[in-house]
């Protein structure tokens, strides 16, 4: 399941990155770079402060794959999109999801404390999403006022809880991710946001 997992969360952030750099009218090599700091950019800064070197998409091709995949899918399927910011929206959010997971489960087998596994697992899913939006010359959504970050706060919180029931390990997966992504989208259609500050 977290394989399965790791290989859905990275075709949905390429094929988010892929379609955020097609809304913004790169050329295909602009699309594809994009699409691959998304879907590794979280991952790669982790693997880095947790010293983990080469990081985990130099050592194993199927990433690479996985991301070509995902951004030739958006390329070919990009008119099928009929509502970009849909299409956009949901990859994101899956992507979301897994991505917590990975880092969550990186900081456990290495023995760091639940509060740094859950600060690795925000990192994972929200790092890629940050530099596609700098290099696509948007605000990045984890400093708007969308709940983005805190719900992988949350879903952290959630799997630690879990994880005291000693639950089957592909069930804690898949009910975290599930919570993660329900509550991402529960917080776009009921409208929920953080309150902004402003200084005045």
């Amino acid at each position: 399941m977290f394989h399965l997992l790791d290989i859905i969360g990275t075709m949905a952030f390429a094929m988010s990155g892929a379609l955020t750099a097609m809304s913004k009218k790169l050329d295909p090599f602009g699309v594809f770079i994009i699409a691959f700091v998304t879907a590794v950019g979280g991952g790669t800064l982790r693997d880095i402060m947790i010293g983990r070197t080469p990081v985990g998409w130099m050592l194993d091709l199927k990433y690479v794959y996985v991301i070509s995949i995902g951004f030739v899918l958006a390329i070919l399927f990009r008119k099928k999109f009929d509502r970009l910011r849909t299409s956009l929206f949901l990859f994101d959010t899956i992507g979301l999801g897994v991505f917590t997971l990975i880092g969550l489960e990186k900081g456990i087998n290495i023995g760091l404390h639940p509060v740094i596994c859950i600060a690795l697992g925000t990192m994972t899913a929200c790092f890629g999403g940050v530099i596609r939006d700098i290099l696509c010359t948007e605000i990045p959504v984890i400093f708007r006022r969308e709940i983005y970050a805190t719900i992988c706060i949350l879903g952290g919180i959630v799997f630690f809880l879990l994880r005291r029931l000693n639950l089957d390990n592909d069930i804690l997966y898949l009910t975290t991710s599930i919570v993660i992504i329900s509550v991402r989208l529960m917080a776009v259609k009921f409208k929920w946001y953080l309150p902004t500050l402003e200084h005045k």
